[in-house]
């Protein structure tokens, strides 16, 4: 009995390293198609030199941060400023045991509990990069950064609690379950569109990027880092991206999680999060916290009382 625990255990642990690897292999490659589909907004060329097409490009990129000298700040705290990009992947990676596979390592009935505690414990390897590089740039950035995303997994949280009071249950696996003949995004179109503009807040990306503002804060809160710590905080916000793109897929598009279908879906959501990079300009600050609290908030809350009502009456 034991040997088969044994066993199964080790199973799960392979598989979740293979789904570690290939969420890494498609960072490198969301990187090189966000680049280009940037040079074809700018009407320019994208990456086209290193291999065929560009296609050794994000090889090539890693290559160069990871071998470059790393610069450790005089008065910077060395070790907590050193072990925060590792951390930050860390969480990155972590949240991806969440994803309702049959051989997943956490097959449990309370995966959206755990996905927002991953986001929560996210925000503090931000805050406290900022705070050990000793910069007053970086300090300032990591503040902007963690006001803003506080804010927005309020909004998250609640959109979450109404699909959960729907489907009744924690578990990811519901609502591939409940999505067989209508998917949410149907039922719910404006919290759809709540969903993924919050989710940009929360990955920090354009036109909400305000932790990393280059015309204000030289580089916000990673001003001091550069090389191997750039490159795995460049590495955490990626792998961001592509799991808020899956995960959007199965709270409002449906699909079964062995479905090519599924995949195709949240490629086509990486492609949205790049095509408003291309597109919008940064908003201004007051803004951004104005459109968490005065719009998002009382519409999911709304929201929220609706599906309680529904769930009632039903």
């Amino acid at each position: 009995m034991k040997a088969n625990c044994f066993v199964i255990l080790m199973v799960e642990i392979i598989n979740f390293l293979v789904l570690i690897v290939c969420v890494l292999v498609s960072v490198a490659f969301v990187t090189l198609l966000e680049r280009k589909i940037l040079g074809y907004i700018q009407i320019r060329k994208g990456p086209n030199k290193v291999g065929y097409q560009g296609i050794l490009q994000p090889f090539s990129d890693a290559v160069k941060l990871f071998t470059k000298e790393q610069m450790v700040p005089t008065l910077s705290n060395f070790m907590i400023y050193y072990l925060c990009p590792v951390f930050s992947l860390f969480i990155s990676l972590l949240v991806w045991a969440v994803m309702p596979y049959e051989l997943g390592l956490l097959s449990f009935n309370m995966s959206i509990l755990f996905f927002l505690c991953c986001l929560s414990v996210g925000v503090y390897s931000t805050m406290v990069a900022g705070w050990s590089s000793n910069c007053k740039y970086s300090l300032l950035g990591s503040l902007r950064s963690i006001a803003q995303v506080i804010s927005y997994e309020v909004s998250l949280a609640l959109i979450l609690l109404s699909f959960v009071l729907l489907v009744g249950g924690l578990s990811l696996e519901l609502f591939s379950k409940y999505q067989d003949y209508i998917w949410f995004i149907i039922v719910s179109f404006p919290l759809a569109l709540v969903w993924f503009s919050s989710c940009l807040a929360e990955t920090n990306r354009t036109p909400f990027d305000f932790s990393e503002g280059e015309s204000e804060l030289v580089s916000g809160f990673n001003t001091e880092y550069g090389a191997g710590g750039f490159a795995l905080i460049f590495m955490a916000e990626y792998a961001s991206i592509l799991f808020m793109s899956m995960l959007f897929v199965i709270l409002f598009l449906g699909g079964g999680m062995y479905s090519l279908s599924l995949y195709l879906k949240g490629v086509s959501i990486a492609f949205i999060f790049i095509w408003v990079r291309g597109t919008l300009p940064r908003f201004r600050y007051d803004k951004l916290m104005y459109l968490a609290w005065k719009s998002y908030l009382p519409l999911s809350i709304n929201y929220l009382i609706f599906f309680l009502g529904m769930k009632m009456i039903i």
